[in-house]
């Protein structure tokens, strides 16, 4: 890896360099150190270049980054990318503006490969909320990490759900790293560095601003292989991250709601439009080849039933499930779970088809297939 992480930063910091114009300085000079180094006249005779812009960077070449940056970045525990990095996200290298520079926190590994991003309202209602679980579930219990936006409402109920099957989720942020909006997603946002990343384009310490985030939105649809809008209100930023995903040839889909719902004017609009309609993560599955391998579970040992692989929590749960229907209460008494945690994990069950709902919110163990021992 290239060691010159402050000249990468440093052109970053130049006002009117996207990505692309950045790319193609550092596509004509080697090295984001020679751009900074370059006389306005040189830099001036590439097209796209003007007097302003010339003048940014010979003004970013002339700051220094504040005292104790690098400590601090290693402090917070945060990683910088760039792009010619070997670990830099391979797919968003896909897109035709991917940034430059990437601030982690956690890790982006070959798995997060297969994710599916999974974004709606900042006004989730409970039926928006139900459906972003029982689809997250369905994701993480197939080994697909999911993507969201770290936003009230939809996003978050992706991560927390992500987090609770025990699985892993990437939040994009239109803030630094360390700068986490809204401020009531610290804890969760501390717990999917854990269990995932947090990722920006922007340097830490950045504060959100409202043009930040249709930025943000590119980077969310550009890591996924589709994405998912659950809820989306006329102008939500939900339908920018869709308008992404179709110009970076990603697959859209909707969930469908109620049609006096404001929440379902987005989805309704993306399905006219030929977005594809989602009743279930089979939908999702079906339209992209990496993901539909995944609904083709291995055959078991035990009389040909598929084996199906469960998270700690889904173990434990189907352990205390039986014939006789149990109540959510009942399984809460148990188990000592959030109610949230439960809810999410039985989703999770569902899914796999381990678990059935009876009327009054009771359910009761399905033994259908063949699971492996427990570890230990």
């Amino acid at each position: 890896m290239h060691r010159d992480l402050d000249s990468w930063q440093r052109l970053g910091m130049a006002a009117g360099i996207g990505p692309v114009l950045f790319r193609q300085l550092v596509t004509r000079f080697g090295t984001p150190g020679r751009v900074l180094r370059a006389s306005t006249d040189e830099l001036r005779s590439l097209p796209g270049i003007d007097t302003k812009r010339a003048e940014a960077i010979r003004q970013a070449a002339r700051t220094s980054l504040p005292n104790g940056r690098q400590a601090r970045l290693k402090r917070l525990r945060i990683v910088v990318r760039t792009y010619r990095d070997r670990a830099y996200p391979r797919r968003l290298l896909q897109i035709y503006d991917h940034p430059p520079v990437l601030y982690l926190r956690g890790t982006i590994q070959p798995v997060d490969d297969l994710a599916v991003a999974v974004v709606g309202s900042r006004r989730a209602s409970p039926y928006g909320r139900r459906m972003t679980r029982r689809l997250v579930a369905g994701l993480i219990s197939r080994g697909v990490t999911v993507i969201s936006g770290l936003a009230r409402g939809i996003d978050t109920e992706a991560h927390r759900t992500a987090l609770e099957c025990g699985g892993r989720t990437i939040a994009v942020l239109g803030s630094g790293v360390d700068v986490i909006y809204p401020r009531e997603n610290r804890v969760l946002a501390d717990r999917i560095a854990e269990r995932g990343a947090i990722v920006s384009e922007f340097a830490p310490g950045t504060t959100p601003e409202p043009g930040f985030f249709p930025r943000r939105n590119r980077i969310i649809s550009g890591l996924s292989l589709g994405v998912v809008i659950v809820e989306a209100g006329r102008r939500s930023g939900a339908l920018i991250t869709a308008r992404y995903a179709a110009d970076q040839g990603r697959e859209v889909y909707a969930v469908p709601g109620p049609i006096d719902h404001p929440g379902s004017l987005g989805p309704h609009r993306l399905i006219q439009d030929g977005a594809k309609l989602v009743t279930g993560i089979e939908d999702i599955f079906e339209e992209i080849p990496q993901l539909r391998r995944l609904l083709e579970k291995p055959m078991g040992p035990s009389g040909g039933h598929p084996e199906v692989i469960l998270t700690a929590p889904e173990r434990q749960l189907f352990e205390i499930l039986t014939d006789d229907p149990r109540a959510v209460d009942e399984l809460i008494g148990r188990l000592g779970w959030e109610p949230s945690r439960l809810l999410a994990v039985l989703f999770s069950l569902e899914v796999k088809g381990l678990a059935r709902q009876l009327a009054g919110k009771r359910f009761i163990r399905i033994d259908h297939v063949h699971l492996p021992e427990s570890p230990g």
